[in-house]
């Protein structure tokens, strides 16, 4: 039996195209310091032309680990935070809730550029749940809370501690409760 932390093909697709969103914004913060490496970029790319149903899941399934991987080439936080943002999307294609682990990285990395981190990283999760559709928000509430299922990304790994575990329990938290913030 498929994990609760998969959902359908069509709402992967559908949450794919807003981790897209989510890691493209942090992306040039990957690019300053690995302007070389399109890896990141690809694989959003990717994520999105997933998302449009240009691309099947089980050739992105195979490629989602490629993205991810360019957190490697850099040093800086900021810019590792932004890669795994980018891998995160990647593996949408794998299991949807990979969405939400690239909003978190996404936050991280905005966080990380701003003097105070954690307006920086509240304005970040503001902005992404007003850009979510209502079939995303319907879709991402489908998926168990973090640290309730641990056959995926929101079990006891990297996700489920420190400011990743914050934005995403606060992402959950404005799922259920239905209103965007202001």
């Amino acid at each position: 039996m498929a994990s609760p932390q998969t959902l359908d093909d069509a709402d992967r697709r559908l949450v794919a195209l807003w981790a897209a969103d989510c890691a493209e914004r942090v992306l040039p913060l990957f690019e300053a310091e690995a302007p070389e490496d399109d890896r990141a970029r690809d694989g959003i790319a990717r994520t999105r032309a997933y998302g449009r149903g240009e691309l099947d899941a089980a050739g992105e399934i195979k490629r989602r680990l490629v993205a991810g991987r360019a957190a490697q080439s850099v040093k800086s936080p900021v810019a590792v935070a932004a890669a795994r943002a980018a891998g995160q999307a990647s593996g949408v294609a794998h299991m949807g809730a990979h969405a939400l682990g690239a909003a978190a990285y996404a936050a991280k990395a905005a966080s990380l550029t701003a003097v105070d981190q954690e307006i920086a990283r509240r304005d970040e999760v503001r902005w992404q749940i007003n850009h979510m559709t209502p079939d995303v928000r319907a879709a991402l509430a489908r998926l168990p809370l973090l640290g309730e299922n641990s056959s995926g990304p929101l079990g006891t790994g990297l996700l489920a501690s420190g400011a990743l575990a914050v934005t995403i329990r606060e992402i959950q938290a404005e799922l259920s409760h239905g209103d965007a913030p202001a």
